[in-house]
């Protein structure tokens, strides 16, 4: 069983913003002491970054009282040229390079790394990570790896399940329409979908998260502030999914924003709140990089949302009329 909220680890990989050690441990000394037990992080996450921070932290913890789930899916290797590698949307993190791969050796090795980042020998929870379009592009890729998964990597996953080391299997999702398929091939625990069921968008709702409820899945919700509009509001130079936000979703999120003033609710307030109407839902788990960043996220789940605010919003067509609101 999942806590209502976590602490997503994506920020801790320096995304978008460069922070010091000092910085990140702040964070999660705020996060712990505010009693946050669940936290999510990634080899992806500043090419190994996150997962060095969390594991510094978690290792004067104690360890029972924790729920850790990191993925897999990319391995990090040394790049050819360190001194002129690209680390991408990473302001800063680590100079590694990935190698995908859903095999059996891949999982069990990007498990056993994993350990050895975050300092610790046991994972709760393992997510198969990023086997989408987003970022393999061609239906031929996507096939490709749900092939090598179905057919050697899961053997791991199930192993490591069976024998005690992990004691959950997820995937996470960025997009509609992989939901389905994973559900055909592997009996998961739960998805950690990104961006798609957020204040911004719902259209997980019309097939993935019904399909959920019927098999038993959970879901967790990363990405609830969609990059960071649905926190900001339409600001310059404001993030939606990772890039900057079109005049047409700064328009949306203005309008959103509109009817939640009118209701004295901060637009953050609704956006991180909304996911968890769903029966699906079990948890979101935004991030930060800042001990005020936790604290803030905390209020805002706290806080008391009237039954008008969603109601207005639907009526102005800003959410579906069959979006879980009460």
């Amino acid at each position: 069983m999942l806590p209502a909220m976590g602490f997503g680890g994506a920020p801790l990989g320096d995304l978008f913003t460069r922070i010091t050690d000092a910085e990140a441990q702040a964070t999660l000394t705020a996060a712990w002491d505010a009693g946050i037990r669940y936290y999510d992080t990634a080899p992806w996450y500043g090419r190994g970054q996150s997962e060095h921070r969390f594991g510094r932290h978690l290792y004067h913890r104690p360890r029972g009282e924790a729920i850790l789930s990191t993925k897999v899916g990319r391995v990090l290797s040394a790049p050819a040229n360190p001194a002129t590698f690209d680390r991408g949307i990473w302001a800063g993190g680590l100079s590694f390079d990935i190698r995908w791969d859903y095999s059996y050796d891949g999982i069990m090795r990007a498990y056993e790394d994993s350990l050895q980042r975050l300092g610790m020998n046991a994972i709760d929870i393992l997510i198969i990570h990023d086997l989408d379009y987003w970022h393999h592009r061609t239906e031929a890729l996507v096939s490709a790896y749900l092939s090598q998964l179905a057919t050697s990597g899961y053997r791991a996953l199930a192993e490591l399940k069976a024998r005690g080391l992990i004691r959950a299997i997820g995937a996470g999702i960025n997009e509609i329409g992989m939901i389905p398929r994973f559900l055909d091939l592997f009996d998961l625990d739960f998805f950690m979908l990104a961006l798609r069921y957020t204040l911004g968008e719902q259209g997980a709702l019309e097939k993935e998260l019904p399909l959920c409820t019927a098999r038993g899945a959970g879901i967790v919700i990363a990405g609830v502030f969609s990059s960071g509009l649905y926190a900001t509001g339409p600001i310059a130079g404001a993030k939606y999914n990772y890039a900057d936000a079109t005049p047409e979703q700064l328009d949306r999120a203005r309008r959103v924003d509109a009817v939640c003033r009118r209701h004295d609710v901060p637009l953050a307030g609704a956006a991180i709140q909304f996911p968890l109407h769903h029966p699906a839902v079990a948890s979101v788990i935004p991030g930060g990089f800042r001990p005020e960043h936790v604290t803030a996220n905390l209020e805002l789940m706290q806080r008391q949302i009237p039954a008008a605010l969603w109601a207005e919003l639907k009526h102005e067509g800003l959410l579906p009329e069959d979006a879980p609101t009460g």
